[in-house]
């Protein structure tokens, strides 16, 4: 057996049942601007990489001086998606788990800020012995180590280490943030052996004009500016509305310097999961596999079941609708809840229906907003009342509560399918007792720390003075407390799940006897039986609530439980 050795880490060579002998990268840059699709096309090319036999994982870099997204805004930076180790990361690793079915750890994101924390920590240990600290080659070299140790971490459940990686960089080619990563990036290559990795870079092919002329100056120039940082893009990615013409195809790789095949048409698709399906009809399969040096099997039976389900989601337009009325605060950005609309989604295609989803300002269910903008008011209370079934997603911060509130007390009082998650949890809680405890002022310490009647309160063992991954994070059991209940018949009658926390608040221990008395029944708590963690209204079609955040395990062909229960409530389906 020979052994590969790459930056004195060593790699046993595969045996005959392995697809490869070292390490593969796949690194995907982007450049002109963001929200070309960088993700996708890293998630869709590991879905490409996992058809060929190989075990893939994912890296993530996002170049800002954040330490993770866990203080970010979510208008500004979108979900803040959780990992099973509590990291709190960027909403791309919630691509790559789903497209991919894998779990990453904090590791596979990387940011600025953690690559500058563990080098300031270097030096202060004394692990440069004296030298200077510089970019070059300090930083550099720590960017290149972390890949090389995190792609190395078995990620699909098996314990066997990855086949392959790959490794999106945020930002886009030319930002000041980006510039350490890029000549990492391009030392790299020489350090694991050129065959072994492939960049990939995502681009922009707008249409101008009154006939509609496919323009290249933008995939020129970010190319140009990528070759002069020393990196050669062996393949371009070109988002465009519609398919490449073969001049624009011939016109890129004439200026680009790359063959014509390796220009590839990333034009707009049906739905998300048609993405892989078109880059494998173009070769993208095979040209990875001739640049990586693995076999590209015959069939594929992964990829099959993929377009099978591609084109099931795709059937869906034509089925009867299904209406859920999603009650938040960062409605107008949906990638604040892009967990939570890809589970309603799994679940949608699980029960055979087109998802629509009706999306409210919590803040317009107001009493308050009644007498200030009566139209958006009615407007609101309009979507609601028309809704299949209702969803009051996690959150933070006290604007909007009451609406939140209302929309789970017309859940409980109507007979309509509510799910609550985190907060919505939280708030069903509080509603609760308001309305049949009778404790009028009943409210979470979060938005009223003087309220006589303390529902919800703030976990002792969190820190109130640092805001970062101070949270009860990442992966819990929860065990189940009764033998019956629609939570657990979702979930297979298991004895117990493991699902993902992002939450400083709980159901007041105090109030938990009165409140189950009162038919509101805690069925799932954490493994000390103190904290809520599952609740269930008993004499209601499906009136559920999660402490945890079930949408961050959701897959396509693994729809999360709550929502699936959700979605088949509001079909009208048993649970």
């Amino acid at each position: 057996m020979r052994v590969c050795f790459r930056a004195n880490v060593e790699i046993q060579e595969s045996t005959a049942s392995d697809p490869v002998d070292c390490m593969k990268y796949v690194v995907v840059t982007g450049g002109v601007l963001s929200g070309l699709g960088k993700g996708v096309t890293a998630s869709s090319i590991g879905v490409l990489l996992k058809s060929a036999g190989l075990r893939v994982t994912a890296v993530k870099i996002d170049p800002y001086l954040n330490s993770d997204a866990g203080t970010m805004s979510p208008f500004e930076h979108g979900e803040v998606f959780v990992l099973d180790d509590g990291g709190e990361v960027d909403l791309d690793l919630g691509n790559y788990e789903r497209f991919l079915d894998v779990c990453l750890t904090s590791e596979n994101n990387i940011t600025t800020g953690k690559v500058y924390d563990n080098v300031i920590q270097k030096e202060r240990r004394g692990d440069y012995l004296g030298k200077t600290v510089q970019v070059i080659p300090h930083i550099t070299n720590e960017i290149q180590e972390w890949i090389e140790r995190v792609a190395h971490i078995p990620s699909d459940g098996n314990g066997k280490v990855p086949d392959a990686c790959v490794i999106e960089l945020g930002g886009t080619v030319g930002d000041i943030e980006s510039a350490p990563f890029i000549e990492a990036l391009r030392q790299f290559q020489f350090r694991v052996g050129q065959d072994n990795v492939c960049f990939v870079h995502v681009s922009l092919i707008p249409v101008m004009g009154p006939v509609g002329e496919q323009k290249t100056k933008p995939t020129q120039h970010t190319v140009k500016d990528l070759r002069g940082l020393g990196i050669n893009p062996h393949m371009l990615v070109c988002r465009s509305k519609s398919p490449l013409i073969d001049e624009t195809r011939q016109k890129v790789s004439a200026f680009c310097h790359v063959p014509p095949e390796a220009v590839i048409s990333a034009h707009d698709v049906s739905n998300i999961y048609q993405v892989p399906i078109m880059l494998d009809s173009q070769g993208v399969a095979g040209m990875l596999s001739e640049m990586l040096g693995f076999k590209l099997p015959s069939k594929r039976p992964m990829l099959e079941d993929w377009k099978a389900m591609a084109d099931h989601v795709d059937s869906l337009e034509d089925a009867e609708e299904v209406h859920i009325a999603t009650v938040g605060k960062y409605t107008g950005l949906s990638d604040s809840y892009l967990s939570v609309i890809k589970a309603l989604q799994h679940s949608s295609f699980k029960v055979n229906r087109k998802l629509v989803i009706d999306w409210i300002e919590s803040a317009e269910l107001d009493e308050e907003t009644a007498g200030t903008d009566p139209e958006a008011h009615a407007a609101a209370w309009e979507l609601l009342k028309a809704a299949d079934g209702i969803l009051v997603p996690g959150g933070f911060g006290i604007r909007g509560i009451e609406g939140k509130i209302k929309a789970a007390e017309y859940a409980r009082e109507s007979g309509t399918p509510y799910l609550g998650v985190c907060l919505g949890l939280q708030v069903a809680t509080i509603e609760f007792c308001r309305n049949v405890l009778g404790l009028e002022r009943a409210n979470s310490t979060e938005f009223d720390e003087d309220t006589p009647n303390p529902a919800v309160v703030f976990m002792p063992e969190i820190s109130k003075t640092h805001m970062g991954g101070t949270m009860r994070l990442g992966t819990k059991p929860t065990p189940f407390l009764v033998d019956d209940c629609k939570m657990r018949r979702l979930y297979d009658g298991v004895n117990h799940v493991d699902e993902r926390h992002r939450h400083r608040y709980e159901v007041n221990p105090d109030l938990i006897g009165q409140i189950e008395s009162a038919g509101l029944k805690y069925v799932g708590k954490d493994e000390t039986g103190e904290r809520c963690e599952i609740m269930e209204l008993e004499g209601h079609p499906y009136f559920v609530g999660t402490q945890y955040h079930p949408e961050f395990k959701s897959r396509p062909d693994k729809p999360s439980p709550p929502y699936l229960g959700l979605l088949r409530a509001s079909s009208g389906m048993d649970v």
